[in-house]
């Protein structure tokens, strides 16, 4: 019986972070590791400003400074409660995996948008979702900030929840941690504008190539979700294939354009960011106007692929295991 349980061990703190994200959500009082991070690159982005001309450099090494110290810090952290006692030690790595998980948030966060719209609320559902996307939202109507919450749901389910479980399933926490590190560097400063073209440049390509398997997994997974979400998987299939390379962004399009195809929609279209418009592709057909219930039905699909990819990453954490023990 021992036996058979420690088989399943190396997929206990995964698991137990993914059902302790569903239950609780972000812990918004309490400090947060990715805020962490967050003030950590605040503070080397003013010192390289400070110091280093070339922000081309000063971008690369400010990237490996923050993935060293994000990764190392819950390493050192692991190993000792590990050493201490292995209950001991998986608590605490099932604690750090929650960390790392945005399920809750990202439901929580749209869901304020679909609740002010259901209230005919237009001005705080669009200071909601001001909240949580980065175009300007000041002049959107009530179909485009609901279009704004389907896309930010669609894409974040790989950058938010199954991106971060496909590298746990590698390395654990710790592996959470450096790719978390690295998103949270691109989400700060991966920005095309003059500010940050130079300093954000090394963090933006790492955060695609890091990007790039799991996104297209999540599409897919989010293609299969809809047998189980009553959407429309030919169409989810058929838009992808047609739509997936839509964006600047290599990996965005993915599963914004399965989500588009899974509900019938048209998404993405220009937007402005910082007071500029920029001209973007549309993702997906008009075959209907966009209504509010699609925020439900992308945060369904949202969650049904992030249990799809739970399910493979634990299987293939107890496999890695098993080969390595």
């Amino acid at each position: 019986m021992e036996k058979n349980m420690s088989f399943f061990l190396p997929a206990v703190p995964l698991i137990t972070g993914f059902l302790l994200d569903c239950i609780i959500g972000d812990p918004y009082n309490m400090p947060h590791p990715v805020r962490l991070i967050g003030k950590l690159i605040s503070m080397l982005e003013k010192l390289i400003r400070d110091r280093q001309k070339n922000l081309y450099i000063g971008g690369a090494v400010m990237t490996v400074i923050v993935m060293t110290l994000s990764s190392m810090c819950p390493i050192l952290l692991l190993l000792l409660c590990y050493r201490i006692n292995m209950l001991l030690g998986i608590a605490a790595e099932s604690i750090l995996c929650f960390y790392m998980l945005a399920a809750r948030c990202l439901y929580n966060e749209t869901m304020k948008v679909y609740h002010a719209i259901e209230n005919d609320d237009t001005e705080s559902a669009r200071k909601a979702v001001s909240m949580i996307v980065g175009r300007d939202t000041k002049k959107l109507d009530r179909k485009g900030i609901i279009r704004a919450a389907v896309e930010t749901s669609a894409e974040n389910t790989s950058d938010g929840i199954t991106a971060p479980i496909f590298y746990m399933a590698f390395g654990g926490a710790a592996m959470g941690f450096l790719y978390k590190s690295v998103n949270t560097l691109d989400s700060m400063t991966g920005y095309k504008n003059d500010k940050y073209i130079k300093l954000g440049k090394a963090s933006a390509r790492l955060d695609d190539i890091l990007n790039f398997i799991p996104s297209r997994l999540t599409a897919l997974l989010m293609i299969i979700s809809c047998f189980f979400t009553g959407n429309d998987a030919k169409n989810a299939f058929r838009i992808w294939k047609r739509d997936r390379r839509n964006h600047a962004s290599p990996n965005s399009a993915q599963t914004e354009s399965a989500a588009a195809g899974a509900l019938h929609v048209r998404l993405a279209g220009d937007a402005v960011y910082f007071g500029r418009l920029y001209k973007k592709p549309y993702i997906g057909d008009d075959d209907r106007s966009i209504e509010n219930e699609d925020i439900r039905r992308v945060n369904r699909l949202m969650y049904v692929s992030s249990v799809m990819m739970l399910i493979l990453a634990s299987a293939l954490r107890i496999l890695i295991f098993g080969v390595l023990i």
